[in-house]
């Protein structure tokens, strides 16, 4: 498939999964793998198409790295097949697979150079050893690691050695290059700089990335789309917009940032919902396409930025509902408010701080009104 191009006035979109006509690069076909009696990957069926940042998130023990270990070739499924490019490449063996697999603990030779680490697969491959150095001073520059090629790894941060790892696994071009938790070594603010390297050599490269983590702020940075899985399903395959704002299941929803969770039974007048959650008190109107009826028993999810928090409630708001403030949580550039509400749901409402601390508009024990639209939130069924 051909790298997508760039017009002056717009970014194309970039979504072969909507595409019909596309053809998969990755194809997992049925793909069930046991240990004993438990199983890990529980017939798996899921497309990943070429030039993708796919993401593979969830909780220890839902599957997601025996998947990654499938695709490497170090475990063999069960049952299924799993195709690339086309070929069923279950009996082939690791070292013969047009794929690369990069370790959390980046597995660097302490005796070789930086150089040295880079070029130490192509050595041991077909490419003509004058075509050596330059392919390693390539992978140099696309990691900005030329001035540190003579180090050794103890010589060089940890955010360097994840760049050396990563070029050596790039390095002999691999259709296919696997991240088991890549970035689970640094501290909070390298990682956070490494994500948008990662993805601006990925996009120079053209190689398809498939990364393993349980950290959902780093899947939602870096992928084009996220597996949300557990116990050895996909339970939602998405955009990181799609899984954030439209979650397909309460699992989903509350894996995936904060949230507040509130159940209650549904009144339905075509595609509008009201939820009633408390004696006494207002229905949350909401917006849904889903087929829900009368009574049915659903549950709402609302992100706490979603809602406002004021001394009175917003008119241009479908949902109004008064209570108390329980807490408040500063993170310096927004506060999190606990809200007790009258019939005891807390609920939790995200508030950029615009203002000095000092001139913070509501405290503890303050009463508040929370507003928020018919179309924030979502009614979910599973």
């Amino acid at each position: 498939m051909a790298q997508p191009t760039r017009p002056a006035s717009a970014q194309t979109v970039f979504a072969p999964w909507t595409d019909p006509t596309a053809q998969p690069l990755i194809q997992f076909k049925n793909v069930t793998k046991q240990f004993g009696d438990f199983t890990a990957v529980d017939d798996l069926t899921i497309n990943i198409y070429e030039r993708e940042f796919f993401a593979l998130l969830g909780p220890s023990g839902c599957g997601k790295t025996t998947l990654m270990r499938m695709l490497a070739g170090f475990e063999n499924p069960t049952h299924g097949e799993i195709l690339l490019g086309g070929k069923n490449i279950v009996p082939v063996p690791p070292n013969q697979r047009p794929v690369n697999m990069m370790f959390q603990s980046y597995a660097l030779f302490p005796h070789l150079s930086v150089w040295e680490n880079i070029a130490f697969g192509l050595k041991r491959s077909d490419m003509p050893k004058d075509q050596i150095g330059d392919r390693v001073a390539e992978m140099l520059r696309l990691t900005r690691m030329e001035k540190f090629a003579k180090r050794k790894p103890h010589q060089i941060s940890g955010g360097q050695r994840q760049r050396v790892a990563l070029a050596r696994s790039l390095a002999k071009a691999p259709k296919l290059l696997l991240l088991d938790e890549p970035l689970g070594a640094l501290d909070k603010k390298l990682r956070n700089d490494t994500q948008f390297e990662l993805m601006d050599i990925q996009e120079k490269t053209g190689t398809t990335f498939v990364i393993v983590t349980h950290d959902q702020e780093e899947a939602m940075t870096v992928a084009s789309r996220v597996a949300v899985m557990d116990a050895g399903k996909m339970i939602q395959v998405d955009t990181p917009a799609g899984i954030y704002e439209a979650p397909n299941s309460v699992y989903v929803a509350d894996f995936i940032g904060d949230v507040n969770i509130i159940e209650g039974n549904a009144s339905v007048s075509g595609e509008k919902v009201d939820v009633h959650f408390a004696e006494g008190v207002d229905p949350i109107h909401a917006v849904t396409d889903k087929p829900i009826t009368d009574g049915q028993r659903v549950s709402y999810a609302v992100r706490p930025e979603k809602i406002s928090v004021d001394r009175e409630p917003l008119a241009d708001r479908a949902n109004h509902v008064k209570g108390k403030v329980e807490d408040i949580g500063y993170l310096g550039n927004v506060s999190t408010y606990h809200v007790r509400l009258p019939s005891g749901q807390l609920v939790s409402a995200l508030m950029t701080n615009s203002r000095r601390l000092a001139r913070r508009d509501f405290t503890w024990e303050d009463e508040v009104w929370l507003s928020w639209t018919d179309t924030a939130g979502v009614v979910l069924t599973e």
